[in-house]
């Protein structure tokens, strides 16, 4: 971690918590996200999740609060220079949705690290797909697949990560 961003450690603001929650939204019920991952309430997959259990309102609060900060703590990790607030919103949303692992070894992340700004937001739109099997010719085969939504996201990322404000 940069030590110019030691002041953000813990930090979790109102813009981070609410593009969470937009983009998550919230569901009561678990559930298996676009990959199969059981989930439930803003983007929540732990290992604890109960299938069939509704959760509450402070359940879900609890859990997207503790989850950001320890994807704030990820993210943070593998940043070697110094962020903005902006930046840092942008990077944790982000590092939320796909992994602190994802994040930490992507071309943005790598781009960040070279202290290419614009050019590290621009590569967060690379993560607008999701990687699909689908059997062809009798053969299984990856690919990846376009998700409007994902790239959605991105755009309001990136837009953040900018700092053009917050897009809602």
């Amino acid at each position: 971690m940069n030590p110019a961003n030691k002041w953000l450690i813990g930090l979790i603001p109102a813009a981070l918590i609410s593009g969470a929650a937009l983009w998550e939204g919230t569901k009561y019920y678990a559930y298996k996200d676009i990959v199969g991952v059981p989930t439930v309430c803003q983007g929540y997959t732990g290992k604890d999740i109960v299938f069939g259990k509704k959760y509450t309102p402070e359940e879900c609060n609890s859990y997207l609060r503790k989850e950001l900060k320890v994807h704030s703590d990820g993210a943070l990790a593998c940043i070697k220079v110094p962020i903005t607030e902006y930046q840092y919103t942008a990077y944790v949303l982000f590092t939320y949705n796909v992994g602190v692992s994802a994040f930490c070894n992507s071309t943005a992340a790598k781009l960040l690290n070279q202290k290419k700004y614009i050019e590290s937001c621009d590569a967060l739109l690379n993560w607008s797909y999701v990687t699909e099997t689908v059997i062809i010719d009798g053969k299984s085969v990856k690919r990846k697949k376009f998700v409007q939504g994902l790239y959605n996201r991105r755009v309001y990322e990136v837009a953040i990560c900018k700092g053009e404000g917050y897009v809602n």
